[in-house]
């Protein structure tokens, strides 16, 4: 994964005409604000779907951007890994939700709620399904899995310190198969209501 995780790195063509980068983040910052406050009234039985997710991106970007609640529709690039062609959408993120669903359904245990905890994240950034804003929505997804499950919501770093090396590292590490990083970063932060 590239290192450009919470903020866009450059202004985009915007529907306010913002070209100041720190202002654009600003805004964007807010947005993302009002879609994490959007998931604290979702209800324990509300299924995660494409619906949700897109609602929430265009919340989160909408007030900046028209591709904000919309699929990609370009095929990108991701640091080493090449995410599907956007013409497998929507298709392939109804069998990420399907599979998500399915992995919530059977976590019998903290492991499974960890494990699916990783789905939910890594899998979502690694399909890419937006133009920009990926890696927000997987951590919103992240943590309406995690309240599912009866913890708070999961904060994977902070802007102050190395813990953004860290998060990076873990992702890095899973792009190459190994997910012991991201697994303990999720465990360490996983927090019971």
């Amino acid at each position: 994964m590239d290192s450009n995780t919470n903020w866009t790195p450059f202004p985009d063509e915007n529907l306010l005409g913002i070209t100041d980068k720190d202002l654009l983040n600003e805004y964007e910052a807010k947005g993302v604000g009002l879609a994490e406050l959007e998931i604290y009234q979702l209800d324990i039985d509300d299924k995660i779907d494409s619906e949700l997710i897109l609602k929430l991106h265009k919340i989160a970007f909408g007030e900046l951007y028209d591709w904000a609640g919309k699929w990609r529709k370009i095929d990108v690039a991701v640091g080493k890994l090449q995410p599907p062609s956007f013409k497998k959408f929507p298709n392939i993120m109804y069998q990420f939700f399907d599979n998500l669903d399915g992995l919530i359904a059977s976590a019998a245990n903290k492991k499974d709620i960890i494990d699916c905890l990783i789905f939910a994240h890594y899998e979502f950034v690694k399909i890419h399904p937006f133009n920009n804003g990926n890696g927000r929505m997987a951590r919103l997804i992240l943590n309406i899995v995690s309240m599912k499950f009866g913890f708070r919501p999961i904060e994977l770093y902070h802007r102050a310190g190395d813990s953004r090396k860290i998060y990076i590292s873990a992702l890095q590490n899973a792009d190459e198969g190994n997910f012991h990083e991201l697994y303990e970063l999720i465990e360490e932060n996983l927090v019971a209501f």
